[in-house]
């Protein structure tokens, strides 16, 4: 890749995080393939399917859920990645993988998905510089802010850690952990590209205008941070 391309892609990543919309069945209060068209009209940038938990769909029903959801990102144009199931996102032919410290190495993942989109979690700085070696596209970086959504969620680290790692990284990164509207400017003048959020909308009564307020506060953190 020349350093034009490199650029190009580099920027692209960015804006995908913009509004990164993750969910599984467990975390919808209304049909998820609904949240996400509404998500999408309101301003969602890419979109994470994690199906995970106590309740979560196994085998034919998760494969099903995870279809008609990417048939709405495709619809739309927009990023579909899978969370950890590697063979499912192949299946799929989804656009990317998203793996926790806990799944499947990052490069092991990354010599199977080939030149899809590939995200990690971190935590760390150690975590951080790992995952870049190992060819993550992005990193998600968090909690943030105290969580319910994730029943296996950290102890929440504060805007400090997306500041510590813009110095130690070049990756893309998105914040990720009870972000709401009121906080995600806090998060994006930290130094990420953007937020990741779950229950900010597919708990929220109207979902495009959730998605609506949350990409308008990014949008405008990110203009005054480059003002």
């Amino acid at each position: 890749m020349t350093s034009v391309e490199s650029r190009v892609a580099d920027a692209r990543m960015r804006s995908y995080l913009r509004l990164y919309l993750v969910l599984g069945s467990a975390n919808c209060k209304a049909d998820p393939g609904s949240i996400v068209e509404e998500a999408i009209r309101g301003g969602a940038t890419m979109i994470q399917f994690r199906e995970k938990g106590a309740n979560a769909l196994k085998t034919t029903a998760k494969k099903e859920l995870a279809m008609r959801i990417q048939s709405v990102c495709r619809r739309h144009s927009i990023p579909f990645l899978v969370n950890d199931d590697v063979e499912l996102a192949l299946a799929l032919n989804a656009d990317g993988v998203h793996v926790g410290q806990n799944d499947e190495p990052a490069a092991q993942v990354r010599d199977r998905i080939g030149n899809k989109i590939l995200g990690v979690s971190v935590h760390s700085a150690a975590e951080a510089l790992l995952a870049e070696e190992q060819g993550a596209d992005y990193l998600g970086v968090g909690p943030i802010y105290s969580t319910a959504s994730k029943e296996d969620a950290l102890e929440p680290q504060g805007t400090a850690i997306i500041q510590r790692l813009t110095e130690i990284t070049s990756l893309p990164i998105v914040g990720i952990g009870g972000i709401t509207a009121e906080r995600a400017p806090h998060v994006i003048r930290a130094g990420a590209d953007g937020i990741a959020v779950i229950s900010a909308i597919t708990h929220a009564e109207d979902r495009y205008q959730a998605a609506k307020m949350l990409v308008s506060r990014v949008t405008d953190s990110i203009t005054r941070n480059f003002a």
